[in-house]
C-alpha cells in the first residue's frame, strides 16, 4: 500500500491564499462528482455494474445529488487527471494514507485470500505456509505484500505474477488469475479480497478463503477510504459524518457484493 505523508510546515501559511481557496471551491454543489476506472470490475465499470457505483450511488442519494463520473483508467496519472483538474470531487475506495489525496474515514477494511477450486487439493488451504502449496503454481499480483510471504515461505519458483496497473479496457490481469486456477494451470491465486471476493461469490467451481491467520509482516489487512482533495475539509468532515451514520448500510452493499470484511485488527465480520 502507499506511504502515508505529513503535512509540510512551509506550506501552513498558503491555507488562506486566494489560490488555495481557488482549489477548494472546485467541489460540485449540484452534483455527486465520482472519479472512476471505467473498466476495473467488480469495483468500477461504465456500466454501473460495480460495488462503488453502487455505493456512489447510495451516497449520492444520502447527500440529494445526482451522480455524475469522470472516468480515467486507474494507474499512474489518474488522481492528476480527475480529481486534480477538478473534474471530480471524490475518489469511492482509497488506501488509507496515500499521500495523492486526503482520506476520510475508513469505511470498511478488506483482507487479501486465497482462491482455489472448491473439489481441488488445495481447498481447505487458510495461510500461506501451509506446505500443500509448495507443489502447485500460485497466482500472485507482482509487488503486493502477499509475494512478499510466499518468498518467505520458499514459495517463489512456484510465483506466476500479473501486473496490477494496466489499462483494464484491454487486459484483466485478476481474470487472468482466476481462469488460471479454473483450468488447472494454477492450484491457487491469492488476491485482494475485494477484486476476488465479489467474482467467485456465485462460482461453481471457485472459492476465496481470506487470509487471517498470517501474523508476520507486512499484514495482508487494509483500510479503505474515500479521497479527496488535500485543501478540502469541510468536504472530508461532511463525508466523514455520513460514512458515521451509515454504516451498517455501507456493510450490506459490499457484503451483498461478496466483498470479504474484518475489523481493524483483521478479524472477520460476518453479514
Amino acid at each position: 500500500m502507499r506511504r502515508c505523508i505529513g503535512v509540510l510546515g512551509l506550506i501552513a501559511g498558503m491555507l488562506a491564499s486566494p489560490v488555495t481557496a481557488q482549489v477548494a471551491d472546485l467541489r460540485s454543489t449540484t452534483q455527486f462528482r465520482v472519479c472512476a476506472d471505467p473498466a476495473n470490475a467488480p469495483m468500477s465499470d461504465r456500466d454501473g455494474t460495480g460495488f462503488e457505483n453502487r455505493l456512489a450511488e447510495f451516497v449520492g442519494q444520502t447527500l440529494g445529488l445526482p451522480v455524475t463520473y469522470s472516468w480515467f483508467p486507474s494507474g499512474m496519472g489518474f488522481i492528476q487527471r480527475t480529481l486534480r483538474m477538478g473534474t471530480c470531487d471524490v475518489v469511492i475506495g482509497y488506501a488509507q494514507g496515500d499521500e495523492l489525496v486526503q482520506n476520510t474515514n475508513h469505511y470498511y477494511t478488506s483482507v487479501y485470500g486465497i482462491v482455489t477450486r472448491r473439489d481441488g487439493p488445495l481447498a481447505q488451504v487458510d495461510r500461506l505456509t501451509d506446505p500443500a502449496l509448495k507443489d502447485h503454481g500460485i497466482g500472485v499480483v507482482a509487488g503486493t505484500p502477499p509475494a512478499t510471504h510466499l518468498a518467505r515461505a520458499g514459495l517463489a519458483p512456484n510465483m506466476r505474477g500479473v501486473d496490477l496497473f494496466v489499462d483494464r479496457r484491454v487486459e484483466d490481469p485478476m481474470g487472468d488469475l482466476l481462469e488460471g486456477v479454473r483450468s488447472g494451470e494454477m492450484g491457487a491465486a491469492v488476491m485482494w479480497g475485494p477484486l476476488a471476493g465479489p467474482r467467485v461469490k456465485d462460482d461453481p467451481d471457485l472459492q476465496f478463503t481470506p487470509l487471517l491467520h498470517e501474523e508476520a509482516n507486512p499484514r495482508l489487512f487494509y483500510r479503505i477510504t474515500m479521497g479527496v482533495r488535500m485543501e478540502e475539509q469541510e468536504w472530508k468532515r461532511e463525508l466523514n459524518s455520513l460514512i458515521r451514520r451509515n454504516q451498517d448500510a455501507i456493510n450490506d452493499i459490499l457484503h451483498e457484493a461478496g466483498v470479504p470484511l474484518v475489523d481493524d485488527y483483521g478479524k472477520a465480520l460476518l453479514p
